[in-house]
């Protein structure tokens, strides 16, 4: 499956008060492996940007000046986008803020263009309740760096998010070792004899069999719940 993560900056918090995208980062993931086929692009909002958003990304009004509108890279940015699953942190801003650019350009809102938005804050709720779940929470609690980011960045954030997306959803093809033929995984294996061996049961603690439980919801959630011990479970 061809997987977009993608990441903006903007002037502002609301799209419905007239804030504009300034930058749109985005990474591709085939197989969930990185690609390298970027897109990244620095916008001119036609507006200046609130002081609180410049200090989140750094970005100023004339550093924009002479970059592109989004209506000049609509179509390349809807081409790159095209029929992909889209991984958003907190999907509802970034989106709306898509379709409100979307809209100046007379184009369809941002889903009739792709295969589904797939929401990883939306994620890391359900599987961390009760915790921070920002990216950068996230980072810290899955063991990606993120060292370089002083300040938020469309492509940046774009590629951190990827890193926590793989780490998020460790399904089946997460498991198979580098160089791996997915096709092939679970096949021709070498059957062994160990009627010979005397082996051991050595029973897990508990503290093993929750490690071991928050595993298998995150497989679970990775299959969409199409794992079979859990469809044994409700047969």
């Amino acid at each position: 499956m061809r997987q977009i993560v993608l990441d903006t900056e903007t002037t502002g918090l609301s799209p419905e008060a007239g804030d504009r995208i300034i930058e749109i980062g985005c990474v591709e993931l085939l197989h969930r492996k990185l690609t390298g086929n970027n897109f990244h692009h620095y916008l001119n909002p036609d507006r200046d940007i609130h002081e609180d958003a410049m200090k989140v990304h750094g970005i100023s009004t004339d550093f924009l000046s002479d970059k592109p509108r989004f209506e000049n890279i609509v179509e390349e940015f809807l081409a790159y986008v095209q029929d992909a699953q889209i991984i958003i942190h907190n999907a509802p801003f970034d989106v709306g803020f898509l379709n409100a650019e979307l809209q100046r350009a007379r184009k369809p809102v941002f889903k009739e263009h792709v295969n589904g938005v797939l929401d990883t804050l939306a994620m890391a709720k359900e599987l961390y309740p009760g915790k921070r779940n920002s990216l950068d929470a996230l980072c810290e609690r899955l063991g990606v760096s993120n060292a370089a980011r002083t300040l938020h960045g469309g492509l940046l954030d774009a590629e951190l998010l990827a890193d926590v997306y793989i780490n998020l959803t460790r399904g089946q093809d997460a498991l198979l070792m580098e160089g791996d033929d997915p096709k092939q995984a679970g096949q021709g294996a070498a059957k062994a004899d160990y009627s010979r061996f005397n082996l051991p049961v050595i029973q897990p603690s508990a503290k093993e069999l929750e490690l071991h439980e928050q595993v298998l919801v995150q497989i679970d959630k990775a299959s969409g719940g199409k794992t079979l011990w859990r469809l044994h479970q409700t047969a």
